[in-house]
């Protein structure tokens, strides 16, 4: 399938004065084509230097990853979308709908399918009332919808979203993760996530994977079997927080 992702015995060291600095080691998971993975972990363990691997940002020391079986890299980058924590990843000087066609430009897409495709994901997320309103106009939630909105657009095969709700207060953070588990059922993309956050793992995710820190290494992988749409207070929620929660205390 083309948006499955095999991630095969990755490494990454970065160099500082003192010599080379091991930062995740031999990172082996595979995903699967439309599944929701989490990457979860404490700080250090190595969550954004994965992404940003995936994202093609990084080239890792040693190792293989594919996407459809492709070797990243080149421009299948252009097959990834990224959301980021950062609200400034939105061009300020671009209404919400310029930012949705941002990369749609880059390749070329006549304005007239430029302007209704954007629409059509800022209505996706609920935003289509705001498409001439720029990023400094609209709240930190509605800036992560409209980025959300663009990494969609230009259809990338994946989309990888390193902790997009974490600077968010909790009641809006809670609105954005129902409003993407929304997003995610009707596109069906394969998302890579990271978070810290063991709540939003369990509410979000087909599949868990558990970090160690110094080096990062995959400690664990949890499969959720829990139905959707997903109730936090339930029993089986809590448990398999419980669970989750026991993997990162024992080392």
């Amino acid at each position: 399938m083309s948006d499955q992702i095999d991630v095969r015995n990755v490494t990454f060291e970065y160099q500082v004065d003192s010599g080379p600095v091991l930062a995740i080691k031999d990172i082996n998971f595979f995903v699967q084509p439309s599944e929701f993975v989490c990457l979860l972990g404490p700080s250090g363990c190595g969550k954004t230097t994965i992404l940003n691997i995936l994202a093609g940002l990084l080239r890792p020391t040693r190792g293989d990853i594919r996407i459809g079986g492709e070797p990243i890299g080149g421009n299948s980058k252009q097959n990834r979308g990224v959301v980021f924590q950062d609200f400034s990843q939105l061009f300020p000087w671009r209404t919400a709908r310029r930012n949705v066609e941002f990369g749609l430009e880059t390749r070329k897409v006549p304005k007239a399918e430029r302007e209704e495709t954007a629409m059509e994901f800022l209505r996706l997320v609920g935003l289509e009332k705001f498409a001439d309103v720029f990023p400094h106009q609209l709240s930190g939630g509605m800036q992560q919808r409209v980025a959300i909105a663009r990494s969609l657009a230009y259809n990338p095969q994946v989309l990888l979203m390193d902790e997009p709700f974490a600077a968010l207060d909790a009641m809006t953070r809670d609105d954005m993760q129902q409003l993407l588990t929304d997003v995610w059922q009707k596109t069906k993309k394969t998302i890579v996530y990271i978070t810290h956050n063991v709540s939003e793992a369990v509410f979000l995710g087909d599949k868990v994977i558990v970090l160690n820190a110094h080096p990062g290494t995959v400690k664990t992988e949890l499969t959720l079997d829990l139905p959707r749409p997903r109730d936090p207070l339930s029993e089986p929620f809590v448990e398999t927080q419980r669970e989750i929660m026991r993997h990162l205390r024992t080392h």
